[in-house]
């Protein structure tokens, strides 16, 4: 009987291949985490918009009709308006007239909310005055 110390190539082989694949699962589902983590901030930050502009419209009988960058007078009732995750990849939409606006958002795990052309085809994640479009 010889007594052998070490580890054989296949040992060696199998061991990384379990490594590598245990590896591959985490940065998978990391990815995917991030992915949504940002889905959900995007819907909470167009809540806090659209809550921003329902003040502005109880205090103004109408709603903004600037775009979301020109906007100064809904930030009395919000600090500022917040950006996408990934911006300036994506940014978030607006579109108002004085009884009606429009929210938007790309969510990256997809959505269907929007109509087709909304947004400038740019969202899959539309608001309204009553809640999603």
């Amino acid at each position: 009987m010889s007594n052998k110390k070490g580890f054989t190539l296949i040992e060696i082989l199998v061991v990384s291949t379990i490594m590598v694949l245990l590896t591959a699962a985490g940065l998978i589902s990391y990815s995917i985490f991030l992915r949504n983590s940002r889905d959900v901030r995007r819907k909470a930050d167009l809540a806090q918009i659209s809550g921003a502009l329902e003040m502005y419209r109880s205090s103004n009988d109408t709603y903004p009709t600037v775009g979301l960058t020109q906007m100064t007078a809904p930030t009395v009732f919000i600090q500022t308006i917040p950006t996408d995750p990934k911006n300036p990849t994506y940014t978030y939409y607006y579109s108002g007239t004085a009884s009606d606006y429009t929210l938007g958002a790309y969510l990256e795990n997809g959505g269907t909310t929007c109509a087709a052309g909304q947004c400038g085809g740019n969202c899959n994640y539309c608001l309204g005055p009553y809640g999603q479009k």
